[in-house]
């Protein structure tokens, strides 16, 4: 590597998840803070959350049935009027 253009390296970094948990990680910065980590995400947890608060999965399932029983409905093609 060419000296005095690579940032400082930290091999004993500490990483801060928002859970609480503190561990250690190579970095060019002396602390890190995330929001999530391998100890509270979901895939590595084996626990799903359903966060709605705003009722969108609902919304997005209305419109996926709508969206169904629209394709099941035969349109006639459009004919273009123009000039002559």
């Amino acid at each position: 590597m060419k000296k005095d253009i690579h940032p400082k390296y930290f091999p004993n970094a500490k990483a801060k998840c928002g859970c609480g948990k503190v561990f250690t990680i190579g970095s060019t910065k002396e602390s890190i803070e995330v929001e999530i980590c391998s100890n509270c995400h979901p895939f590595y947890t084996g626990k799903e959350k359903m966060i709605d608060t705003a009722g969108k999965v609902e919304k997005f399932r209305a419109r996926r049935e709508k969206a169904k029983s629209a394709s099941k409905t035969v349109k006639k093609p459009r004919v273009k009027k123009g000039k002559k």
